[in-house]
């Protein structure tokens, strides 16, 4: 198994308060394992061998192998690095009776009260201007510097009842007294050396300043912020990272931004960037049409995103026999009305590689009285078809601020798409593949 530890990804979640820190941070990995980067605005000259990797608006990234024979197919794995949070408006101070406030908005489909009173900080993306140019630099305030504060029982008695919460009157965090007022901006710029008028456009989120912990009896669980989904995105980087790769096929790990708005940016899997690169790369390596079309045929891709473990005190929301549980292993996806790409074909090639890689696997399915939640998975083979596997890792309390999950479970997507990535999914004729590694 992996020697790669919960620990591990509980500091580079620490050190990745933003989706803009998370590119940066996987690149730099990506770079110390001889990954050299790409820009979209060059002309590309790969060579057989090598590894590179490519980013968009500092956020999505693609990385890959090129094979040392002439391709055959691609090794596709996605995973995305954003995470439920709350985005600073344009004028984000409200002052008024003493306080100074932020104006927030949604990002996402996040779980409201556990936002309540806990230490926040503010992290993302400014723009400024340097020697006549327009610059993108990242944020990170890096201390306790918001609280949302909640109702206190006395004057709410019915909030152990269940109370409807309105983001922009209830979820306002609190920045100061009123002496605050005209200082936000300048914080935020202060922690690059300029001024909050230097400022010409930004991208800002709050994070919570919690760190990460390992729990449980024999220490079997761990929680942390944004699990969802950067457990997945971290392991297939590690994946593809630990791989040498299969002499004729290309592996390719792209990390996209903004799923849990949709992915119809230009970030996001909805837009052609994968599409695109993939063409790019076949180009580059003197494929034809026709060759891109067959190397496309014999492809495969693993989307990647966390699963609902069964509840502890909430058994009857998951379904009654096909439910995954933590440190059980990777969770395979399925779903009758095809939220998830899986069907029986891509369940069988992924068993068979966690099999080779001696990997646990479990299925999921969604209660048949309740909506399922969707992936990247379906979204992006809307560019690029090919057969694809939902794939995840159990987890409890999605969406919150603060998640839970088994600290074996990172550890098997390392192995598996470690042999994932050395493989090739070949198409032999309609219906008929092989794993070849």
């Amino acid at each position: 198994m992996s020697d790669l530890s919960a620990q591990e990804l509980i500091d580079f979640i620490a050190s990745s308060p933003s989706t803009f820190h998370v590119s940066e941070n996987l690149s730099a990995l990506l770079r110390e394992a001889g990954f050299q980067p790409l820009s979209e605005g060059d002309i590309w000259h790969l060579e057989p061998g090598k590894a590179y990797y490519v980013r968009r608006s500092l956020t999505s990234l693609i990385a890959f192998r090129v094979p040392t024979e002439k391709p055959q197919g691609f090794q596709l794995a996605a995973a995305h690095l954003d995470s439920p949070t709350f985005r600073i408006k344009g004028k984000m101070e409200m002052v008024s009776d003493h306080y100074t406030r932020l104006n927030v908005e949604r990002y996402g489909g996040m779980l409201l009260p556990p936002w309540f009173d806990r230490p926040l900080s503010v992290a993302g993306k400014v723009i400024v201007e340097e020697d006549g140019m327009l610059v993108s630099k990242l944020v990170n305030v890096g201390r306790d510097l918001l609280v949302i504060p909640h109702l206190a029982i006395h004057m709410n008695p019915q909030a152990n009842a269940g109370e409807t919460l309105s983001v922009q009157t209830d979820m306002a965090p609190l920045y100061g007294d009123e002496t605050a007022k005209g200082t936000f901006l300048d914080t935020v710029a202060a922690t690059i050396g300029r001024k909050g008028e230097d400022i010409l456009g930004f991208d800002l989120f709050l994070y919570l300043r919690t760190h990460g912990t390992i729990w449980g009896a024999h220490n079997e669980f761990f929680s942390s912020p944004r699990l969802d989904d950067l457990e997945c995105a971290y392991s297939l980087i590690q994946g593809l990272i630990a791989s040498h790769g299969y002499s004729k096929a290309i592996p390719v790990c792209a990390i996209f931004d903004n799923e849990e708005v949709g992915s119809s940016s230009k970030d996001g899997a909805g837009s052609p960037f994968l599409q695109n690169t993939l063409e790019r790369i076949a180009n580059s390596l003197g494929l034809t049409f026709q060759e891109l079309q067959a190397a496309l045929a014999s492809s495969f891709m693993v989307s990647a995103d966390n699963a609902h473990a069964k509840h502890p005190n909430h058994p009857e929301k998951s379904d009654p026999t096909t439910y995954p549980l933590m440190n059980g292993g990777i969770v395979v996806k399925v779903h009758g009305g095809l939220k998830y790409a899986t069907d029986s074909t891509a369940a069988a090639i992924f068993r068979t590689v966690c099999r080779r890689a001696n990997v646990p696997v479990q299925l999921f399915n969604s209660h048949s009285d309740m909506r399922s939640g969707g992936t990247l998975g379906n979204i992006s083979t809307h560019h690029v078809a090919v057969t694809t596997a939902d794939i995840g890792l159990a987890q409890l309390s999605m969406h919150s601020p603060y998640e839970t999950a088994g600290t074996k479970d990172m550890a098997y997507l390392v192995d598996a798409m470690t042999e994932y990535f050395n493989s090739h999914v070949h198409l032999v004729q309609p219906g008929t593949y092989q794993v070849v590694s």
